[in-house]
Parts: structure tokens; C-alpha cells; sequence
């Protein structure tokens, strides 16, 4: 099976053309697994397939490190423009992609036939905590600010779903956190029924703040976009920063609008390829 190895701001997966290799559904899971794991496998947080869609100009079929359905990957779906655009499967510089039910539209930026960047409408950020979902004391319509216990101590915690559910979480650092450790207590915690994405934030100024990121399925990643576009709403409503807010990852930097008009938010940010070649399945 043919394959592409790509990144975004070090988030990175492997890209798998789904309109030319046919995989059986019920293999994916494991050869998902094997693929990620970075010793014995190519090395990955993931696997994404790019199959035909007619919803949208193509499907991004995204899967986790451990064999589990993702919803929503932002540095995914540029990874997955770059692809299509680069390998001529589409001369369009404004596309519409699918993934987990829901259609993103990205506008590229192309410099000598090759995808640069991609600003990507989000869409919507969702705070109802049934819909992201969170458990929530009855009565509570969001979950912004609101207390969590961890370990015996209390954090606070701003929930959002950007299509996959969110807990952005403050703190005074976030370079000495123990993640490995921290990570695994939120995304198991009973108040998540569908286990959570944990963004660990400092805020720096109006402008920057700097997040580490324990992905379900996945665990630390160096970048994650659609967490970057939750911990913008968060800092946002939380009134920390701006509507425009540089989020520094540990793999690079994503630039994160809130248009608070229209209630949509844009990620503009870079694609690379790495390496392709070859996996005997």
C-alpha cells in the first residue's frame, strides 16, 4: 500500500489515497495501530485516508494512534489539501472537505504549483455541554470556567467541541508539565463520556499564548488544530486575549480568528509532506 507521510506544525499522520487503495473496513483498525506505532511501524499520531465524497470536493477518513474513529483533525485537513493539490487530484484553490460528517471549506495559498498554506473555516465553536459532551451539574448551560477534580486538586476548565470535544485548561506553565502523567486523568474521566482532548495553556499576552496538548488516542502531540481553535474560543470568552490569537506549539504556530459576527472560526497555517513510500500490509 502506497502512502504519504505528512505533517502539520508537527502533527503528523499517514496519508493514504482511499480512492486508489482499497482497504477492508474491518482491517483498518489494526493495520491503523501498526502503522502509528514508532518503533516497529512508519510512526505516526495517525492515519488518514482521502477517499471521494459527494458532499464535498473529498473525505477525510481520519483515524487515531490506537485504532479509534477521529471526527475532526485541523492540521489534518490542511495536510490533506496539500495532498490533493500537490498531486494534481484537483487544481482548485478553494475546496471543501468532509470529515466526520461535517464540511470544512479552506482557501490555499499556492506558490509555484504547491500548497504553502491553508486558512480553513472551523466553523462554529460549540459550548453546550451535551453536544461536546461533558457532564455537567443539572442545570448548567456551558462548562466556561468551571471546576474539575483531577488527582485530588481542582482545575478549571473551559469546554468546547470544534467538531471534537475539547478541555482547555490555564495554567502559570505549561514547559514543566508532567503531561504523560496529567494527560491520561482527563481524557478518562467520568465527566467525559466520550473521553476528551486536553489543551494545557499559558497565556502570554493579548496576542500569543503558548499549549501543550494530550490528545485521546494519540497522547502529547506537537501540534493539534482544532485544540488551538478551542483554546482561542476559551481565552477569548474567558476575556484573556484578543479575537486574534497566535497559539504556539511545540511544532510550530497556528494563527486562530474568532469572526464573533458570523460565529466562525479560521485556522491559517502550514502543510509539509515528508516522505512517501511503500507498507506491506
Amino acid at each position: 500500500m502506497k502512502f504519504t507521510k505528512m505533517h502539520g506544525c508537527g502533527n503528523d499522520y499517514v496519508y493514504v489515497n482511499g480512492m486508489a487503495e482499497k482497504i477492508d473496513p474491518e482491517r483498518k483498525p489494526e493495520l491503523v495501530r501498526r502503522m502509528s506505532e514508532r518503533h516497529f511501524g512508519v510512526g505516526s499520531d495517525g492515519v488518514i485516508f482521502i477517499n471521494a465524497s459527494d458532499q464535498a470536493d473529498f473525505e477525510m477518513e481520519m483515524w487515531n494512534a490506537d485504532g479509534t474513529r477521529g471526527e475532526m483533525c485541523g492540521n489534518g485537513i490542511r495536510c490533506v489539501a496539500k495532498y490533493v493539490y500537490d498531486k494534481g487530484l484537483t487544481d482548485k484553490t478553494e475546496l471543501s472537505i468532509i470529515s466526520g460528517g461535517q464540511v470544512k471549506y479552506l482557501k490555499l495559498e499556492v506558490q509555484d504549483g504547491k500548497m504553502l498554506t491553508a486558512k480553513v473555516n472551523m466553523g462554529k465553536p460549540v459550548f453546550a455541554p451535551a453536544e461536546i459532551p461533558v457532564v455537567m451539574p443539572e442545570g448548567a448551560e456551558n462548562a466556561i470556567d468551571t471546576p474539575l477534580m483531577v488527582n485530588g486538586e481542582t482545575y478549571h476548565m473551559t469546554c468546547v467541541s470544534m467538531g471534537n470535544p475539547h478541555a482547555v485548561i490555564f495554567l502559570d506553565d505549561v514547559s514543566g508539565l508532567e503531561i504523560e502523567k496529567l494527560g491520561p486523568l482527563f481524557e478518562h474521566h467520568e465527566r467525559f463520556p466520550k473521553r476528551i482532548n486536553t489543551e494545557f495553556v499559558k497565556v502570554l499576552d493579548r496576542k500569543h499564548v503558548q499549549m501543550r496538548v494530550w490528545e485521546r488516542g494519540s497522547g502529547e502531540t506537537l501540534a493539534c488544530g482544532t485544540g488551538s481553535c478551542a483554546t482561542a474560543a476559551a481565552c477569548i470568552l474567558n476575556g484573556l486575549t484578543d479575537n486574534a490569537v497566535t497559539v504556539k506549539l511545540l511544532g510550530g504556530e497556528l494563527l486562530i480568528e474568532w469572526d464573533r459576527e458570523a460565529d466562525l472560526i479560521y485556522m491559517t497555517g502550514p502543510a509539509s509532506m515528508v516522505y512517501e513510500g511503500e507498507y506491506i500490509i
